[in-house]
């Protein structure tokens, strides 16, 4: 007697998690799509560039080695070089950050 009871509520229970399965499915797809890359540095440009806005700027952490921090500024630097349609400013500024990152300058600022 006790059987049909629990087949029926077995089927129950299977409806209402297809139901909210279905639901759930088609919320995920009606979402609007995001990035899957990494987020870069947005905004503007510090007066005295510091080594985290550096960091930033090239995508790296502030502990970052000489070869990673080589890396990340070829990376960007390719992205935004002025003989690629970027900007001589942003490339001052990529630059900038690569030798603060890699203690060449002691902040001096960039040539803009």
């Amino acid at each position: 007697m006790t059987t049909p009871l629990f087949a029926g509520l077995a089927i129950a229970g299977a409806a209402l998690v297809g139901r909210y399965g279905i639901e759930a499915y088609q919320a995920f797809k009606a979402r609007p799509p995001t990035a899957k890359l990494r987020r870069f540095y947005e905004g503007g440009f510090q007066p005295q560039m510091t080594r985290r806005e550096a960091a930033l700027i090239l995508g790296v952490r502030e502990s970052t080695a000489v070869d990673k921090i080589k890396e990340a500024h070829r990376k960007v630097m390719h992205a935004n070089h002025p003989d690629a349609g970027g900007s001589d400013y942003l490339a001052s500024k990529i630059n900038e950050a690569k030798d603060l990152m890699l203690g060449k300058t002691k902040g001096g600022g960039s040539a803009f």
